[in-house]
């Protein structure tokens, strides 16, 4: 069985990507199990470029396949950050509490009409060698309501409402959260080059 390597040390976004991929013939492992590989910059300036460079330094490090992915929130009003700094929003990379709080304040002075946001994954798949092999984006559509709602997910999910079911991604059961998400859509269409790495086997 093909070994997988998740490019995160993410324990939320290990086990979300972990669940989506469960029907897939990998044996599937994250990076905690290679506490020697060394965190890699995201310096770029799009979250193609971002996943990119994660799933080349990540599979050069490791020497295996890696399904690398960079994810955040747009907000058009916010002329569309956070965006790549999403993780980082408020100073501290991963402070969800501190993130949430600058978004909410950075929101107040608009009007309900411009809080409208989506959340964006894209994801890269590299060989053992460093080489992307194939990338692909999803997106989810969403609003910003104004207090956090539901404990589920991480980041920005108790404040992402899907408009179609009144509920945020903090309120939604991880399985319909997972057939709604950036995320799950952006595996989702990685699947064909992934079974395609297994036939090569």
């Amino acid at each position: 069985m093909p070994r997988l390597v998740l490019g995160t040390r993410n324990r939320k976004k290990r086990d979300e990507l972990a669940d989506l991929l469960k029907d897939m013939p990998f044996e599937v492992a994250d990076l905690s199990g290679y506490p020697d590989a060394p965190e890699v910059e995201e310096t770029g300036t799009t979250f193609e470029e971002n996943a990119r460079l994660k799933a080349i330094g990540f599979s050069r490090s490791v020497k295996q396949w890696v399904l690398a992915e960079d994810s955040g929130l747009v907000v058009p009003g916010l002329n569309g950050r956070p965006g790549v700094h999403s993780a980082r929003f408020a100073g501290t990379h991963g402070d969800d509490e501190a993130n949430n709080n600058r978004l909410l304040a950075e929101l107040a002075p608009l009007p309900d009409d411009r809080r409208a946001a989506y959340y964006v994954c894209v994801a890269a798949l590299a060989t053992p060698a460093g080489e992307v092999v194939a990338v692909a984006e999803g997106r989810c559509h969403g609003v910003i309501i104004k207090e956090r709602h539901g404990s589920g997910g991480f980041g920005y999910d108790p404040l992402f409402m899907v408009r179609e079911y009144h509920q945020t991604f903090g309120e939604l059961s991880l399985r319909v959260k997972q057939a709604l998400s950036h995320r799950g859509r952006a595996i989702n269409a990685m699947r064909s080059k992934l079974w395609a790495l297994v036939s090569q086997r």
